[in-house]
């Protein structure tokens, strides 16, 4: 299940890093029917973690209410192009996804 994330990460002069993620995800609700009328299973992201370096820069909660393939945007002081932010998920099936990318300039 688990497809590539796309994140994008860029700190500017003042020193503020904007963290950008695509997830993609089916994120479906456990109230979709499919054609034939039977429910398609409830299966979506429950935990978001963003990190730089060893600090936990965000921690979300989301539930079945989350559109499919979610956009995250999270921003924070301390970053440094060169420096490396990971973001990190799992859903509601123990499927996750982890993915780290380079901080650039911007």
């Amino acid at each position: 299940m688990a497809r590539p994330m796309k994140i994008f990460a860029v700190c500017d002069e003042s020193g503020l890093t904007t963290v950008r993620v695509l997830i993609r995800h089916n994120m479906e609700t456990g109230f979709r029917k499919n054609k034939d009328g039977t429910l398609v299973p409830a299966h979506f992201i429950t935990n978001v973690e963003v990190r730089h370096g060893k600090n936990k820069v965000l921690t979300a909660e989301w539930g079945g209410g989350v559109s499919k393939n979610p956009s995250l945007f999270c921003y924070f002081r301390g970053g440094v192009p060169g420096e490396s932010v990971e973001v990190s998920w799992i859903d509601n099936h123990g499927e996750s996804d982890q993915k780290s990318a380079i901080i650039s300039s911007g």
